[in-house]
Order: C-alpha cells, then sequence, then structure tokens
C-alpha cells in the first residue's frame, strides 16, 4: 500500500509529537485486532497501522470494551490488543482488509458495531487551507476518526489530540500547540467558555466545527462574538449515517430546500413524522437505505431544526406533552443562562413533572423564581419547570456530551 498524502503532517499526543510516518515503528498487530487503547498515543500507532497495511481494525478506549463484549470481540473473529496483553480470536477467518469498525454512542444500551472503511470515513477532499486541528473526541467515536482521516488524506493538515483528562486545560493547550481549527459539540464549547473565556479569545481559530449534540442559535451567535474571523460550522453526521450535513451559514438548522432533494454525491434528506431520515452513500455497511437517525426534526420557517432524540424529548405531565427540547430552548433564550439540560420527573397524580438544570454566567443575580417566570411568559403552563437546579458548571462526559 502506498504511504497516505498526509504522512507528513504532525500529530501530536500527550507521549508523541512527530509525523504520522514516524509511527511506522511501532509494535505490529494482529490482522484483525480490536485495538483498546488507554491514550490517543496508542490509537495513533494503531491508525497508521490500519492506513498503510491491508488488516481490520476497531479502535476504541477501553473504558467502553466490558469483558462481555470483548469476549464477543474475540468470537467475531478479532485478537482483543490491550496495552498489556494480546487475547487472540476465538474464531478463525480470514481477515477483511481495509475493514474498520466503530462502535455506536452507546447511547440507548450497550455500544454496538458499525462497519466503514477508510474511505467511507474520509468526507473532506480537494484542496484545503493548512491548519492545525484540535481532537478532543472519545477515541474511535465517529468525529475522532473524521479528523484523523482528514489528517491522513490531505497535506497540512496537523492534529493536536486531547485526552478526557485535558479537557479543562485544553484552551492553553491549543495556544501553545498554535491550533488554528477546532472541532467540538456545543457542550464542550460552552464549558471552555465557560471556564476559559479569556484564554480561548486567545486563540488564532480560522475554522471552528460544532455538532454531536443540538446546536442552538445562542452558541453559534457566541462563537461568532468571540471569533469574528472565524469560519463557523456544523456539522450532522452518525457512526451509522456518516456525515449527511455541513452548514457554514451561522443559522441553527439547515436550509429546507435540502430536503428531499436528489444531488449526485450528496445523502437524500427527509422529515418523516418528525424524524430526521437520510440516505447516503457514506453510511455504514449493512444499514437501511434510508436510516432513521432518532432525532426529531421540526420546519420553521426556511430552517429544518434539529432539536434532540425522541426518545428522551418527550415529557408526559398528565396527559400534555411537552417538549424538553424546546424548554431548554427557552431556558437559554435567557441572557444570563450558559447552558441547560431538561428532562422528566416522576411525580404523583400527573405521571412527571418537568425539571431543569442551569449554569449561570458569573455574578449573575437571577433566581429559580425569575427563570420560572421567564419560562411561563414563553412556555404553556404544564411546560414550566416545576423543578430548577443551578450548578456551579457545566456537566461534560468524555463523549463531549451532557445528557440534554
Amino acid at each position: 500500500m502506498s504511504l497516505p498524502a498526509g504522512a507528513g503532517n504532525r500529530v501530536i499526543t500527550a507521549r508523541y509529537d512527530g509525523t504520522w510516518a514516524g509511527l511506522a515503528d511501532a509494535p505490529v498487530l494482529p490482522p484483525a485486532a480490536a485495538v483498546l487503547v488507554q491514550d490517543n498515543t496508542e490509537a495513533v500507532r494503531a491508525v497508521w497501522q490500519a492506513a498503510t497495511t491491508p488488516r481490520e481494525t476497531l479502535i476504541a478506549a477501553a473504558t467502553r470494551v466490558g469483558d462481555e463484549q470483548a469476549q464477543e470481540l474475540r468470537e467475531s473473529g478479532l485478537a482483543v490488543v490491550r496495552s498489556d496483553a494480546v487475547e487472540p480470536p476465538l474464531t478463525g477467518r480470514e481477515p477483511e482488509a481495509g475493514r474498520v469498525w466503530l462502535l455506536t454512542s452507546g447511547s440507548t444500551g450497550r455500544p454496538k458495531q458499525v462497519a466503514h472503511t477508510l474511505e467511507s470515513l474520509t468526507t473532506v477532499g480537494g484542496d484545503q487551507p493548512r491548519r492545525t486541528w484540535l481532537c478532543p473526541y472519545a477515541t474511535g467515536a465517529y468525529a475522532w476518526w473524521q479528523i484523523v482521516t482528514l489528517s491522513l488524506a490531505l497535506p497540512g493538515q496537523d492534529v493536536l489530540f486531547v485526552e478526557p483528562s485535558e479537557l479543562d486545560r485544553w484552551p492553553q493547550m491549543a495556544v501553545d500547540a498554535g491550533v488554528t481549527a477546532a472541532s467540538g459539540t456545543p457542550t464542550f464549547w460552552r464549558q471552555a467558555l465557560f471556564r476559559s473565556g479569556d484564554v480561548l479569545a486567545g486563540l488564532q481559530l480560522e475554522q471552528i466545527t460544532l455538532g454531536g449534540e443540538p446546536v442552538d442559535q445562542a452558541i453559534l451567535d457566541t462563537l461568532r462574538e468571540v471569533f469574528p474571523k472565524a469560519r463557523i460550522s456544523w456539522i450532522y453526521a452518525s457512526s451509522e449515517a456518516g456525515a449527511a450535513i455541513a452548514v457554514h451559514d451561522g443559522r441553527a438548522g439547515f436550509p429546507a430546500a435540502w430536503l428531499e432533494r436528489d444531488t449526485p454525491g450528496r445523502p437524500r434528506l427527509t422529515v418523516q413524522d418528525g424524524e430526521l431520515v437520510i440516505a447516503s452513500a457514506k453510511a455504514a455497511e449493512g444499514m437501511d437505505a434510508a436510516i432513521r437517525t432518532g432525532d426529531r426534526a421540526e420546519v420553521v420557517g426556511d430552517r429544518v431544526l434539529i432539536t434532540g432524540r425522541i426518545a428522551s424529548d418527550e415529557i408526559n405531565v398528565g396527559g400534555s406533552k411537552a417538549s424538553a427540547s424546546k424548554v431548554r430552548g427557552v431556558l437559554l433564550d435567557h441572557p444570563d443562562v450558559r447552558w441547560a439540560a431538561v428532562r422528566g420527573r416522576k411525580a404523583p397524580l400527573v405521571g412527571q413533572v418537568v425539571m431543569a438544570e442551569v449554569v449561570l454566567a458569573d455574578g449573575s443575580a437571577v433566581t429559580d423564581a425569575d427563570l420560572t417566570a421567564w419560562c411561563a411568559a414563553r412556555l404553556p403552563d404544564y411546560s414550566v419547570p416545576r423543578r430548577l437546579r443551578v450548578l456551579p458548571e457545566i456537566p461534560i462526559k468524555e463523549t463531549l456530551k451532557s445528557d440534554v
């Protein structure tokens, strides 16, 4: 196999600072392997072998795979490779050369495998400006692979990988490494602005990308204020559907004109019963031709807004159906609210009531009563939060998401 075009790009992890090609001296992996890594240094070594030799690979953080799933991986014909041991496959078969397995987010249960190739994971091509990217995503996630394949495929695309333990200090790391492009969830960006706004403002960002969660107008506007020269994009992508939507106009949602549009090389987008449905050539193998995403989509004027997961959005309050995403949107519209999460809470008589958690701006004097009144003026009574809790900081998981 020939070397990837980005072989000379710089790769920075907690334990490595060199080029992709400089990773060639890593120990050779089994030809079909699930590599369960401790950090991004181990991960990029496995990536380089997947990109330069015919093999079958799954890369994931060791913390994501339990003993039972590791046993199933071995039964499927994959060796399980850990930092300190290699467990051979329990089924003998030929490797599927070029196969890259991803684990789904596991938001509805244990992560499942979906089948890709490096080609299906590579969604950016052509001439691109030289950039140094920040990659804070969980190792082996679809968004992580998006940055990895960009750096492998195109010269001039360096990458700084951030470990989960480094999320509190990534802004200074990015400044030190000369990062000019960064990708993260809205929660990731909100937390960084809340904790390290002064340092963040010192970054010379040319490209900002958001995805992985509903992208609201408030976070887009805030990032525009802090980084007036950057191109700000939001991406809709998943392990199953691939990268399906990219919007660069600074507005939440995507143009309604894109619905039911048949354009060569682009996915077909529809909304069926309030759910976003995607048909894409970049989808994982073995998926339905039209993938029901499980995400609620709503046509508002000339935009289609993706507001959250259908399974967790509806809160049944005495037979009336409150929308967690709409309540969250109203709270985020308040000038003193920096982050919000909304969910149902069990209650006698009515079954559930709306509960909200918020993080307020530093020095805010807003009270629970103020926020309740704000919501009451904009929502039906059954959607007004009956319990409000103020948190000292924005919570974030290894996936860069909050429970929203």
